[in-house]
């Protein structure tokens, strides 16, 4: 079986696999920050551009709202448990590819905030003098979901997304 159902959508097993392998990649990847770098060390990969930087947020994207932890981590559940429950209104394979990484990037995050007390941030990349927000993979799947419900929007039925 190909995973994929005739309709251009992605079967259940195989979109709550894929779900369980991002969840686990964020946690581990966090649980390495948590256990080899020190909290606000930063390790450079690539000086000047990347670092592995271990910070917390008990905020929204880029420290927004900061030390709402107990709302957001609400916030979630409840968002989490209406993708779900609304998984049938996300047609085509743009959408749910989207579904799929914004369920791991909920999932990811909602458990540090759970756990932890705070998410767990470590990507940390430099342009020039523009330092951007320390991320996580979370955080990514959740940007690369909203990337794909953005493109979904300009594909028409009678042309559908080739991934």
């Amino acid at each position: 079986m190909s995973g994929k159902s005739p309709h251009g959508t992605i079967s259940l097993p195989v979109a709550w696999g894929v779900i369980f392998v991002l969840f686990l990649a964020d946690q581990a990847s966090k649980w390495a920050v948590v256990h080899h770098i020190g909290f606000q060390e930063a390790v450079a990969v690539i000086p000047g551009f990347f670092s592995l930087t271990h910070v917390y947020n008990t905020g929204a994207a880029f420290s927004m709202m900061h030390d709402s932890n107990r709302f957001f981590a609400i916030l979630s559940l409840a968002v989490f448990v209406l993708l779900i429950v609304l998984r049938r209104r996300f047609p085509g394979l743009l959408m749910q590819c989207g579904w799929v990484l914004i369920l791991s990037g909920i999932l990811g995050n909602v458990t540090d905030r759970l756990t932890r007390g705070h998410v767990v941030d470590f990507l940390d990349f430099q342009f020039g003098t523009y330092h951007w927000p320390a991320f996580n993979v979370a955080d990514s799947c959740i940007c690369i979901a909203a990337v794909l419900f953005l493109l979904s929007g300009f594909i028409t039925p009678d042309k559908p997304a080739k991934i």
